[in-house]
């Protein structure tokens, strides 16, 4: 390595824009940064497209900042826009949070990334954006090589994969069918083939599914709308905002505790988060009801529920929200085995719905639909299948059976799994042995530096960003983490960059 380090990002979507604000602000020898993105959604990446306006964040906007150690940088770009256009745009009409439209968030995570290459290139960086998919690579002796579809080779000292996720899961094989919309995103195109009359059904539960309701709403859908699932497990609903600050659950005290033995159990961490619970005069038992039960309240009720608690004075559920995305990313990986693979079977679903909740006002909307009987919450969704005079024939576990014009699909992909895009590329590092597949997903790597690990060893080389370590992290997607883990990257690089220079240093003063 001559002069400042080489450094490819294979992927351009929000992790990128995340790792790239953290590079430029922790590598200050210039050297060359080279970002693959073949999609038309650079920066932006499938969740922050150009969409319709009601596609809000589902985090309040203080939650949002791609930089690291400045979580106001996002609303002070957001005021700054207000006043540029004069509309402040996504308060919540219950809570008076700000929720802006997605849309407005890609153009935050756009100008984010142009300034950060900006600031490389005042720095003397050399910034290349390449529009091509890399399908493979080779970890050579001091480098990595990356080729792309055209063929091109190129050799970096760093590689980062911030590849994200994969579009919606295809669970009941009814792609290419006519009226079955396969990935809704963006919703103001997929959408349009759907009559005001249509019965639709929405198949998932999720936030995506939210989504699709809310937007259907908003173009005055007057057809029924049917949500399809299994179990039925809505969102939770996030209530108003209160200023608080972990005391006893944080990164440094599970890191702590982490060096005095190998590993921590459930009953260890359930400790630390009583007293967290207990200094805030808050309700552990209440909250651990809330996940237990899921299964046992009519998912309408529920609604209804946390809707009227939106302004609960008590801390629990801000409690377990501000936990698991601060916290949960140093917890994780030094968590017994058995406990994770119980916590990931029976609860996983219920404290991801707790922990990424939908804004008070996209819920009330839901509940309205409801009451007024247009909005249908099915569980316990058996099958769904094309009806032989068109349509769609639905089945559940309790004997309904109907029909639906369309349906949209909303399942989102198996989490972990490395999205179809790159594959071929995950594959090839690990025929050449620089990577390997985790068991419940993703790559192996080291939690500490996001290195990728092979043989139990960290790669200094090579680091993963996002989704591809869904199978090591418990949180990876929130913005909170993708910013974490992009400070440790950066970090990462800088220290083996000064490690190598200083191996270095003897060698040069010799030839000297």
């Amino acid at each position: 390595m001559s002069g400042g380090p080489s450094i490819g990002v294979v992927g351009g979507g929000g992790a990128a824009v995340c790792l790239i604000d953290a590079l430029s602000r922790t590598l200050h020898e210039p050297g060359s940064l080279t970002v693959f993105e073949p999609s038309p959604h650079l920066w932006r990446g499938r969740a922050y497209q150009v969409d319709t306006e009601t596609l809000r964040v589902n985090t309040e906007s203080h939650d949002m900042s791609v930089r690291t150690g400045d979580p106001g940088h996002f609303d002070r770009w957001l005021q700054a826009r207000d006043r540029l256009t004069g509309i402040r745009e996504g308060v919540d009409r219950m809570t008076g949070a700000r929720f802006p439209p997605r849309s407005v968030y890609g153009e935050y995570l756009e100008q984010t990334a142009y300034a950060a290459l900006g600031e490389l290139r005042r720095q003397g960086w050399r910034v290349d954006i390449i529009g091509e998919a890399v399908t493979s690579a080779d970890r050579l002796s001091h480098e990595v090589a990356l080729r792309t579809g055209p063929g091109r080779a190129m050799v970096f000292d760093y590689v980062a994969l911030c590849v994200g996720g994969d579009g919606a899961q295809d669970a009941y094989e009814l792609s290419g069918t006519a009226g079955f919309v396969g990935d809704p995103y963006p919703l103001a195109r997929t959408l349009d083939g759907i009559g005001e009359q249509d019965h639709v059904a929405v198949i998932g539960s999720g936030l995506t599914s939210v989504d699709i309701i809310l937007a259907l709403a908003a173009r005055g859908h007057q057809g029924r709308i049917s949500l399809l699932s299994r179990r039925g497990v809505l969102p939770g609903v996030r209530q108003k905002p209160v200023p608080f600050e972990l005391r006893h659950f944080t990164p440094e005290r599970v890191r702590a505790l982490a060096r005095k033995r190998r590993e921590l159990s459930v009953e260890d961490i359930a400790g630390v988060l009583r007293a967290e619970f207990r200094d805030a005069d808050a309700d552990l038992d209440a909250v651990v009801t809330e996940i237990l039960r899921v299964d046992l309240e009519d998912p309408a009720e529920r609604l209804r529920r946390q809707i009227a608690e939106v302004d609960s004075p008590h801390l629990g559920l801000r409690i377990l929200q501000r936990a698991v995305p601060e916290t949960g990313p140093d917890c994780w990986p030094v968590l017994r085995e058995q406990d994770k693979v119980q916590l990931l079977r029976a609860h996983y679903r219920t404290i991801m719905s707790l922990c990424c909740p939908m804004p008070p006002s996209s819920a009330s909307v839901l509940l309205e639909l409801v009451e007024a009987g247009q909005l249908q919450l099915v569980t316990g969704l058996l099958d769904i299948a094309p009806a032989s005079g068109g349509g769609f024939g639905v089945v559940a576990a309790d004997g309904t059976e109907f029909g639906a014009d369309k349906v949209v699909n909303a399942v989102s992909a198996a989490e972990g799994r490395i999205p179809s895009g790159a594959r071929s590329l995950a594959s090839s590092l690990m025929r050449c042995r620089a990577a390997v597949r985790h068991p419940r997903g993703g790559l192996r790597l080291a939690p500490a530096t996001s290195r990728l690990t092979s043989g139990g060893r960290p790669d200094p080389r090579l680091y993963g960003l996002g989704n591809i370590a869904a199978g090591e992290l418990f949180f990876t997607f929130g913005v909170p983490s993708l910013v974490d883990r992009s400070r440790d990257i950066a970090g990462a690089v800088l220290e083996h960059t000064d490690a190598v220079r200083s191996a270095r240093a003897p060698r040069d003063l010799v030839a000297a």
